[in-house]
C-alpha cells in the first residue's frame, strides 16, 4: 500500500516492480534488487505480488533464496519497502482477441494479473488458462481460480499436472496429466487466432515458442517472459538481430574486453547476452532481474558499441550498457 495514502501509478497486466531490499547481514544490510510480477489486476490502492518461498536445495550447502526468506520470514505489516513504479514490455493487449494464457511454476503470477484484470474488463473475452506444475501442491489459488472459471463461461481453465501425487489422482483435482505443450494445445482449442501469453522457466519456454511458431501461430501473437527471457530465441530472431557494422560484415572478429578483470576474448553469438558471455568466462557481474529490468549489471562501456533487440525497461545512464539484455555492436570495452 502506498505510505502517502495517494494514488498508486497505473500498471499494465503483466508488469512487474522492482525491489531493493535490505538483506540483514553480520554488520548491518545487503542490498539487493529483486523483479516481481504484479498478481492482481490494477487497483490505485494497492499492489499485490505472490513470492514462493524458495527453500535450500536438498543435499546442498547451498541457503534458502535470500530475497524470499526475507519476504516471508522479515517483512512484516507497517514495513517500508523501496519500490520502483511497474514497467515491463511483457503485458496484455486491450483488442477483443481471444487470449491462451500460459504459465508454468511461478510464472502463474503475470497470468492472474492478466485474467482478473480481463475478466473484469472484458467479461465476454474468450480467455483459457493451462497452467502447469508438478502436483497439486504447487499450484497457487486453485480455489479462487476455480470459481472464476464456474462464474464465467467464457474462461476455460485447465491445471496441468506434469507428475501428480497420489492424491491427486484420487481427488481429481486436476483437467490435464502431462505437460503443456503444442500437442495438447492442438487437442484442447478450437481453431481461432488467439494470442498467447507464456511466462515460466526457462526449459519449458525454450520447448513451447518454437514449438508454437512452426505449429503455425504468427509470431506477433506469440507473447512470452521467462525467468531469463535473454535465453529464449524467437523463429524470426534473425529478422530483429541488431545491425553489424562494415568491420563485422566483412568478417572482422568482434573483441571484448574487461578492463578490471584484464580479459580479451572473441565474441562468439552464441553466447546470449553479455553477462552470460561474461559468466561463461570467469568474470563475475552483479545481476538481478537479468531481463533489462532492475540496472543491477549495468556497466560503464569504455570503448565501442553495444546492441539491444529490444528497448530495457531501465534506462541505463549514459556511457554505460544493462549486460543481462545487450551483445556488442563492435569490439567493445567494458568496465567489468
Amino acid at each position: 500500500m502506498p505510505e502517502d495514502g495517494q494514488a498508486l501509478p497505473p500498471f499494465k497486466p503483466g508488469q512487474f516492480l522492482t525491489f531493493t531490499l535490505g538483506i540483514p547481514v553480520p554488520g548491518g544490510q545487503q542490498k539487493i534488487i529483486r523483479c516481481y510480477s504484479l498478481s492482481d489486476a490494477p487497483r490505485p490502492d494497492y499492489y499485490r505480488i505472490s513470492v514462493k518461498r524458495v527453500p535450500a536445495p536438498p543435499g546442498s550447502d547451498l541457503p534458502p533464496g535470500r530475497s524470499s526468506s526475507f519476504l516471508h520470514n522479515q517483512v512484516a505489516v507497517g514495513d517500508v519497502l523501496s519500490v520502483r513504479a511497474p514497467s515491463g514490455h511483457f503485458h496484455i493487449d486491450r483488442s477483443d482477441a481471444p487470449l491462451v494464457l500460459i504459465g508454468g511454476g511461478i510464472g502463474i503470477t503475470p497470468m492472474l494479473s492478466m485474467l482478473n484484470w480481463c475478466l473484469n474488463e472484458q467479461p465476454g473475452r474468450e480467455v483459457w488458462l493451462f497452467y502447469g506444475v508438478r502436483n497439486g501442491r504447487e499450484l497457487v489459488m486453485q480455489s479462487q481460480l476455480a470459481t472464476l472459471a464456474e462464474k464465467h463461461p467464457n474462461f476455460q481453465l485447465r491445471f496441468c499436472l506434469s507428475d501428480p501425487l497420489p492424491v491427486d489422482l484420487a481427488e481429481e483435482n486436476f483437467q490435464i496429466n502431462g505437460r503443456v505443450d503444442v500437442p495438447l494445445l492442438r487437442m484442447q482449442l478450437p481453431l481461432k487466432p488467439y494470442h498467447y501469453y507464456i511466462c515460466g522457466p526457462t526449459p519449458m519456454m525454450e520447448s513451447l515458442v518454437p514449438a508454437l511458431a512452426e505449429w503455425g501461430v504468427p509470431d506477433s501473437h506469440i507473447h512470452f517472459e521467462a525467468f531469463g527471457p535473454a535465453s529464449i530465441k524467437r523463429q524470426s530472431a534473425a529478422a530483429v538481430a541488431a545491425p553489424v557494422d562494415e568491420a563485422t560484415a566483412s568478417g572482422s572478429e568482434i573483441i571484448v574486453s574487461f578492463a578490471k578483470s584484464g580479459k580479451q576474448i572473441a565474441w562468439r553469438q552464441a553466447a546470449g547476452s553479455l553477462l552470460e558471455f561474461a559468466e561463461a568466462n570467469g568474470i563475475m557481474v552483479d545481476s538481478g532481474c537479468r531481463a533489462g529490468g532492475c540496472g543491477t549489471c549495468q556497466t560503464r562501456i569504455n570503448l565501442g558499441e553495444v546492441a539491444y533487440r529490444q528497448a530495457p525497461d531501465f534506462d541505463p545512464e549514459a556511457g554505460t550498457c544493462l549486460l543481462c539484455v545487450c551483445t556488442p555492436k563492435t569490439s567493445v570495452t567494458l568496465e567489468a
